[in-house]
């Protein structure tokens, strides 16, 4: 996706699990694959088929290739599922030198299964997209049927584009909203265009060679070396945009008064940008194939934003008209979103931890390209917007080395992180960056500080960091990669980092450590391991599921990948009441395997718990994680997935029958209802016992909000469980229809 560095950037994502999809349609195409490594990599995809969670419904097509100094490649493909577009399922493979499979990237947690026929029409879905736009519409698109996987797991939804302007009446929009295609709720949204909030005089880098077009007598500015990349005046408008031009080839003054000193910045910029990526990254510009990037500068009447929407860069004049938005960092960090959303198909989801990666991307480049440039008047920092003031305070918008200074980023990850607005999830991985390069504690940059009782880092220099960083966002990260993973622990920046460090300077290498020491200061923590003896464990299956009373088993399996072979201890993490765990042999020399029985008594709770299986050895722990489900008791429980049409004034119920239940029903028994409705203040919902007893779940409440999704917990000890038991659900006011979806019952 793309960025949004301003206080008053327009991106809104609603939620924290979304988001769809779509490189812009005007930004330049990914450079053509190269026939022979693409051939090794189809051949890799289809031999390892497990390895990505393929399913026989999947297709896929290449997005990108890409081959490094040492030969190794890197392919980059989207995926389909039953012909519908899938955001989330992107895949890359790896190969050596030799063209051998060497790993795959993956965000899916299992194989796609799920049906592709939606309860929730087209028409609806692009109707409610429009109540997300905030300004004026000036068109809706139609509405696309895509399966989102953005969270690792598959879900049928609609994406429509609602294209306007904001309220402010100058900033463009093009909103994408995303609503789940069975129940019509809205999962979330993301705004495509994304904002930051001869010899030149610029504003902010001081005098600077540019490089323009001269035909006849007249000088352009046009970059013919870098792809033809022309830098144009807005006119304090925002449509029409002209080329700047002059007769002596000497643009500017240094002072935002004359019109093309901004052009020069946001000139100079461009190509600063262009030749970092092209130098230090072997990257072909932003989009990989040598085209330039269009700057228009001057943009709308007193403009505080700058913004990227995909194929060029826009910057407004900022307060008064009398401060733009051309500063170098600005500069690198918005087209530094234009490689990463070229590099990862659909770019990484701008949401969450991987939206904050996206963000940090972009602030860790952006700071790159101004180390780089190594201006005197502009120096290298690690600061972002600082010379912009968009606060008017003099103070910046991010500090890479503490990010907490600004009031709102997080410096070390929690599990609150995921929440954030991205341009402060960003926080993690900008601090971790910073470690890497430059250390930990007092450096001439700032003071680091350490979260928790993290050891101190030693940092590895901003070139083997920046390099690491690459490598990871070229090789190895995908669109849903995020800090910490649970349900795909090897989709990790974390991990993706170590990977990357081992390919450029090889595994437990003294760049390696500091990834892995840069991380954990900034509480991102792993179990890898650098001694000298090392093994893996694995269980399978991965699930195991038990009634009340039974037992399961499972194998866990170890695997020596260096050193020699020592003895390994199997315990486990804490335990759910009524569940335990044995192990036989409860030790095995690594390479071995051992039997894992999961019992769960009479009286053990129902649910889905994952355990924690802890091998131990001399030299490093390792874990793996067994889910295991226990069922309810016999007979207790029931479903009913009929669908039961709700039409205006009316009362409609559905039944469940409860038969052969010992138990008393529970002070905490559970009711799951999901309602489709598009004004659920409409609704009274209850359950009604056996013996008529009501007890009523929602009663109004919720306004104009769509659909009811929740699980009500009701005190039925008073209650006999056997016996029919009913959903009753009451329309009482008029124009807002839907239906019951399904509901169950637990006592």
């Amino acid at each position: 996706m793309r960025s949004a560095l301003a206080l008053a950037g327009v991106t809104m994502l609603v939620g924290s699990g979304l988001v769809v999809t779509t490189t812009s349609a005007s930004a330049a195409p990914p450079a053509t694959p190269g026939p022979a490594l693409v051939a090794a990599a189809d051949t890799a995809l289809k031999e390892h088929s497990r390895d990505v969670r393929s399913s026989a419904k999947d297709r896929y097509a290449v997005h990108s290739s890409r081959r490094d100094a040492q030969g190794r490649g890197a392919v980059r493909y989207t995926r389909t599922y039953d012909g519908l577009r899938v955001y989330g399922g992107d895949v890359v493979i790896r190969t050596g030198a030799d063209g051998d499979y060497a790993g795959s990237s993956v965000g899916l947690a299992a194989p796609l299964s799920l049906a592709t026929t939606p309860k929730v029409s087209a028409a609806k879905a692009r109707k409610a997209a429009t109540t997300a736009f905030s300004g004026r519409i000036t068109a809706t698109g139609a509405a696309e049927l895509f399966v989102d996987a953005s969270s690792g797991t598959g879900r049928l939804a609609w994406e429509t584009v609602v294209t306007g302007w904001a309220p402010d009446g100058q900033t463009p929009s093009k909103l994408h909203v995303i609503s789940d295609a069975l129940t019509g709720a809205r999962i979330g949204s993301y705004d495509e265009i994304e904002s930051v909030v001869g010899t030149g005089n610029s504003i902010y880098a001081g005098p600077v060679s540019i490089d323009t077009t001269l035909s006849g007598s007249t000088y352009s500015m046009i970059d013919p070396t870098r792809g033809n990349g022309r830098t144009c005046d807005m006119n304090n408008g925002t449509s029409t945009c002209t080329t700047f031009t002059d007769a002596d080839n000497v643009w500017g003054t240094g002072a935002a008064s004359n019109r093309q000193s901004a052009a020069v910045d946001a000139h100079f910029g461009a190509a600063t940008t262009f030749d970092y990526f092209t130098n230090v990254h072997g990257r072909n510009g932003i989009f990989g194939n040598g085209t330039g990037v269009p700057s228009r500068v001057h943009y709308g009447n007193a403009y505080v934003n700058a913004f990227w929407d995909g194929a060029q860069m826009t910057y407004g004049d900022g307060t008064g008209n009398a401060k733009p938005l051309v500063a170098l960092d600005v500069a690198g960090h918005e087209m530094s979103h234009g490689v990463t959303e070229n590099v990862v198909p659909g770019g990484l989801t701008y949401s969450g931890e991987s939206g904050g990666l996206n963000e940090a991307t972009s602030d860790i480049f952006g700071n790159m390209v101004e180390f780089y440039a190594n201006t005197p008047v502009d120096p290298g920092d690690y600061e972002v917007g600082e010379k912009i003031d968009i606060r008017g305070t003099g103070a910046p918008l991010r500090y890479m080395y503490n990010p907490t200074l600004d009031g709102s980023s997080h410096g070390c990850w929690s599990t609150s992180t995921n929440s954030l607005d991205v341009h402060y999830s960003s926080g993690v991985a900008n601090h971790f960056f910073f470690n890497l390069a430059e250390g930990s504690g007092v450096t001439p940059y700032g003071t680091s500080p350490l979260c928790g009782s993290a050891p101190p880092v030693t940092g590895i220099g901003r070139e083997k960091a920046e390099k690491i960083w690459f490598r990871a966002l070229d090789a190895y990260f995908v669109s849903n990669t995020r800090y910490v993973n649970t349900a795909q622990p090897t989709n990790t920046a974390r991990m993706h980092t170590l990977s990357a460090a081992t390919d450029l300077y090889g595994l437990c290498s003294t760049e390696y450590k500091a990834v892995m020491a840069a991380w954990t200061a900034v509480n991102v923590t792993g179990t890898e391991s650098c001694a000298a003896n090392d093994f893996t464990v694995a269980v399978a299956p991965a699930t195991v599921t038990i009634d009340p009373g039974t037992s399961a088993t499972a194998t866990v399996t170890t695997t020596v990948i260096r050193g020699t072979a020592e003895t390994v201890t199997f315990s486990t993490g804490p335990l759910p009441a009524g569940v335990s765990v044995s192990f036989s042999p409860s030790s095995v020399t690594a390479g071995g395997s051992t039997t894992v029985t999961v019992t769960a008594a009479a009286t053990a709770g129902s649910g889905t718990v994952p355990i924690t299986v802890v091998g131990t050895a001399p030299s490093v722990a390792r874990t793996t994680t067994l889910n295991v489900t226990v069922n309810g008791l016999p007979g207790c429980s029931g479903s009913n997935g009929t669908d039961v049409p709700i039409a205006d004034n009316s009362t409609v119920e559905s039944t469940i029958v409860i038969s052969g239940c010992a138990a008393t029903p529970s002070t905490t028994s559970k009711v799951e209802v999901h309602i489709v409705h598009t004004y659920i203040g409409d609704l009274v919902v209850s359950l009604i016992a056996p013996d008529g007893s009501v007890y009523t779940l929602h009663n109004r409440s919720g306004g104009s909000t769509d659909n009811i999704d929740q699980t009500y917990t009701v005190n039925l000890s008073s209650e006999v469980a056997n016996g029919a038991w009913r959903l009753r659900v009451q329309d009482a006011a008029s124009l807002d229809t839907g239906y019951l979806n399904s509901w169950s019952l637990n006592l």
